[in-house]
């Protein structure tokens, strides 16, 4: 509940359900994608809360118009949901999403882009963003201002890379909105901004600027934010007390690291299929199981992955038919197309390290291209190593979840380029994600390493991982939103 006995408004491009049809013609319900609404779970089950969002189908635009175009109440998993679902023009959406959201922002704030080859800025691209990524931001705002009509005072929370330009809209037309923005992926240097129009990117960052506070996962990705702020706007910053000030007003920066939802995983792990997948497991598993469970994402850094288990075996024969390096990899933003090009060029490196490596009766990678909680659950527990290699990623709960429940004191491969490395640095491996040999090198030390250091790391894991909760997460923010609250009222 938010100030006042009302609502707080959560804002977001994907919601917590989303409705279809089945095979039968009946309508059917389920939870919305991605880990957004794993992370925002907590934040909805003890308030009262309306969750806004962009309709994802058409069923999504039928429900809501049967309903008056009111908000619609849901139950999933346990977890009660007001949820109101906006409708945008579909080639307006299409840009929105497969041309500005992904691939360009995406790629800039995963130093993606090879810069001698592409973006290439174009007509099509500066109509995508003004006729496409704008308009949706427009009907997101617009139905946020029409929820906090009556309301003094509202709070609003909006979510990630998709609605940049939506909260300076939402301030034009109430001064007096508490905004805060939390963006779920890595922020990057000023000089990987200069790919976009100047407008462009001015709009991006003014729109950010409306919000009061701003959340990112790390400390190193406030400081990287803040220094846009002053290189590319020209804007006086406070990197001390991580704030910037602009013509309109003073927004303050501050690092929120997600934690899991270890109970989710305690469920789970108890689960007769997980039990049942274990015993699958244990008896086809050799003597040794790398383990990685990604989204077939460029940023996960998959195929450097594949490269270095290929290095490994050649440096170390004495490994070979000992070990397995099972991948399960979920299909990714298929509609775009580098996507799918990375999948082929996935499923190409794999077949030629088992030709090069395997046997008769032994496969080195076992690639698995689908998404399985439970079979990932499983295969956490009995982990010796698990690969976390990517170039750069916002946080990485996977390299949260598997410490958590692993038995056999697993080793964890950590990228310093993911935020979670700012937290469990002192007892992962620590890679660099372009480094290939430095990768093999690190699985030949993980797959020889003594008993006792391993279970160092693996004790030393779990009690940094355990200490914060979701809870953590969310009331750290609430704190901030009520202390920035108190300092305006005393303006």
């Amino acid at each position: 509940m938010d100030k006042d006995g009302q609502p707080l408004i959560i804002v977001s491009n994907r919601g917590p359900a989303q409705f279809d049809r089945g095979p039968d013609g009946e309508r059917t319900i389920s939870r919305g994608g991605g880990g957004l609404v794993t992370a925002l779970s907590g934040l909805v089950r003890d308030r009262d809360a309306l969750w806004i969002a962009s309709a994802m189908t058409a069923e999504d635009i039928a429900v809501t118009e049967e309903n008056g175009g009111r908000p619609i109440d849901v139950n999933l998993n346990g977890v009660d949901y007001r949820v109101l679902m906006v409708e945008s023009d579909p080639e307006a959406y299409e840009n929105f999403y497969n041309v500005i959201a992904n691939p360009i922002l995406w790629f800039i704030q995963h130093y993606l882009w090879d810069l001698s080859n592409a973006p290439d800025i174009r007509k099509e691209e500066i109509t995508a963003w003004y006729e496409g990524y704008e308009v949706v931001n427009e009907d997101i705002a617009n139905c946020v201002i029409s929820q906090i009509e009556d309301r003094e005072d509202p709070l609003v929370m909006l979510h990630d890379y998709h609605l940049y330009t939506a909260p300076a809209k939402i301030r034009v037309a109430r001064p007096d909105v508490m905004l805060h923005h939390f963006v779920h992926i890595p922020w990057t240097q000023p000089d990987s901004w200069r790919v976009l129009p100047t407008s462009i990117r001015r709009a991006i960052f003014d729109g950010l600027l409306a919000n009061d506070i701003i959340g990112f996962h790390t400390r190193a990705y406030c400081t990287n934010f803040l220094a846009c702020c002053q290189r590319l706007m020209g804007y006086e910053v406070d990197y001390g007390n991580l704030a910037v000030t602009h013509p309109g007003g003073r927004t303050i920066v501050r690092a929120y690291p997600l934690s899991i939802d270890a109970d989710r995983l305690e469920r789970a792990v108890h689960s007769e299929r997980v039990a049942e997948l274990e015993k699958e497991i244990l008896a086809r598993r050799r003597e040794h199981l790398i383990l990685r469970v990604d989204r077939a994402d460029l940023s996960k850094n998959v195929l450097r992955g594949f490269t270095a288990f290929d290095t490994f075996l050649s440096d170390h024969p004495e490994f070979r038919e000992k070990v397995t390096f099972v991948a399960h990899l979920q299909p990714s933003r298929q509609d775009v197309p580098e996507y799918r090009e990375y999948l082929e060029r996935i499923e190409a490196l794999v077949a030629v390290v088992n030709h090069r490596h395997g046997t008769t009766d032994w496969m080195p990678i076992d690639l698995r291209i689908y998404d399985d909680f439970d079979e990932a659950v499983a295969r956490y527990k009995h982990c010796d190593l698990l690969m976390v290699n990517a170039i750069f990623d916002g946080m990485n709960l996977v390299a949260k979840e598997a410490p958590v429940i692993n038995v056999r004191d697993g080793v964890l491969m950590l990228s310093e380029n993911t935020g979670s490395h700012e937290e469990l640095k002192e007892f992962a491996l620590t890679v660099n994600p372009f480094d290939i040999q430095d990768q093999a090198d690190a699985i030949y030390r993980a797959l020889t390493m003594s008993p006792e250091e391993r279970r160092d790391r693996a004790d030393g894991l779990k009690r940094i991982i355990h200490s914060r909760t979701p809870a953590d997460w969310i009331g750290d923010q609430l704190a901030d939103i009520e202390l920035a609250r108190t300092e305006r009222e005393q303006v």
